[in-house]
């Protein structure tokens, strides 16, 4: 499992100071009184088992959560059809910013494995926000870039083979990992290949031929839930091609 945990808490200092994500969460850039305040609002980590719900569909809308060890999924319930994985949350990231416009939660949002979250209080944090342009910033920021991961997977679904659905997905959770100091070339896949599917638009059968096919072209390696990606460029090659020339059904 690659999301170890940070163990306890030094006294002395602010409990976001001696995160481990301190420098990719929210908390980015405050520093003082501002980070002591941030602090102030948050509870003890709170734990959460594999498949427990953090938030259901529907819930109001009151807090959001920083995503200190572990991994989770969001699942849309429709009517009529599958239920859907729209999303899946790694460390240092926000879970429920799409939220605050509807005023209630628009998914399940379930632990993957055993996930420690801190939760803050939004009207809380609103009140801070009107203090600390920091703050502030790091906010719309975050709102930005899923804002980005949505219309990237809007893209990512119109028109593109499973091959490149797949190697698009790869080389994004690379980035992520990246981003949050894990390695970027192996890595822990907490998902089951159901959900890979569900969040891909594909069955799951052709989630396990297309992950099959990788690993047949030495772009990849995979033991279990663990993925080395041995070829990056020709990944990122495959998902920049035409669909005319490129074949993986």
């Amino acid at each position: 499992m690659p999301f170890t945990s940070t163990g306890p808490l030094p006294g002395g200092g602010t409990r976001c100071e001696y995160c481990c994500h301190h420098s990719r969460c929210l908390t980015m850039g405050l520093e003082g009184e501002q980070l002591a305040d941030f602090d102030a609002l948050l509870e003890r980590p709170r734990p959460l088992k594999r498949g427990e719900v953090l938030v259901h569909q529907g819930d109001q809308f009151g807090n959001l959560y920083a995503v200190r060890t572990g991994s989770l999924k969001q699942v849309q319930f429709q009517v009529g059809a599958r239920d859907q994985v729209t999303h899946f949350y790694l460390p240092g990231e926000l879970v429920g910013l799409d939220g605050i416009g509807s005023g209630e939660c628009v998914g399940n949002v379930v632990a993957l494995e055993s996930t420690y979250v801190c939760e803050l209080p939004f009207l809380q944090l609103e009140v801070l926000m009107k203090d600390s342009h920091t703050l502030q910033h790091r906010l719309f920021r975050c709102m930005g870039e899923e804002l980005r991961d949505h219309q990237r997977m809007m893209c990512l679904l119109s028109g593109r083979t499973a091959d490149q659905r797949m190697a698009s997905f790869l080389l994004g959770m690379s980035e992520r990992f990246r981003l949050r100091g894990y390695s970027p070339s192996r890595f822990f896949l907490s998902m089951s290949r159901g959900d890979i599917g569900s969040y891909l638009g594909l069955a799951i059968e052709t989630v396990s031929r297309a992950l099959g096919r990788f690993q047949m072209q030495k772009l990849i390696s995979v033991e279990g839930r663990w993925v080395s990606l041995k070829d990056m460029e020709s990944l990122t090659r495959m998902v920049a091609e035409d669909v005319g020339r490129h074949s993986g059904t």
